[in-house]
């Protein structure tokens, strides 16, 4: 499709995957090897927040457990039963269920313990000067203008 075309609407479970799965650098990669998204926000020019339609294989993690400095996050479970982590707990979801995370709030992330993919939608803003922490790894990111840029929470590169 061209990038000026103007599209009404997809299908979404149509819609090619992201080509490069994971920005986490190779210690933390492996965690999310299971994720499959489906970048939809950019199908329509959106650029004030992104909307992906996201797939967790059994046994994957949606991202390491992390917040955002200023972005918020929303998710809304559509297929399975993943388990909602945060630093204040564990929850498990079901089809229906949909939580949020506002920038600085609490450390989040998705974890499919079952047997079946889970899917859901997740939308965040893109608010620039983003920086993402992670609590339990050394890791922190920022976002630049060609993506997450991530370190040892040093500053030292991976």
């Amino acid at each position: 499709m061209p990038k000026d075309a103007k599209v009404a609407f997809v299908h979404a479970k149509a819609q090619p995957t992201r080509v490069k799965p994971s920005n986490y650098p190779p210690p933390f990669a492996k965690r999310v090897e299971g994720r499959i998204k489906r970048p939809l926000g950019d199908l329509f020019g959106l650029t004030n927040f992104g909307v992906n339609l996201t797939t967790l294989k059994p046994g994957t993690e949606s991202a390491l457990l992390h917040r955002h400095s200023k972005q918020d996050e929303f998710v809304y479970i559509l297929e399975g039963h993943p388990t909602l982590r945060t630093d204040e707990g564990e929850w498990a979801l079901s089809p229906g269920d949909c939580a949020g995370f506002a920038a600085n709030g609490a450390a989040h992330h998705l974890i499919n313990r079952t047997d079946a993919p889970v899917t859901y939608l997740e939308i965040g803003d893109r608010m620039a000067g983003d920086e993402g922490s992670y609590p339990e790894d050394d890791l922190k990111a920022a976002m630049t203008p060609d993506g997450w840029a991530f370190t040892q929470k040093d500053g030292t590169p991976y």
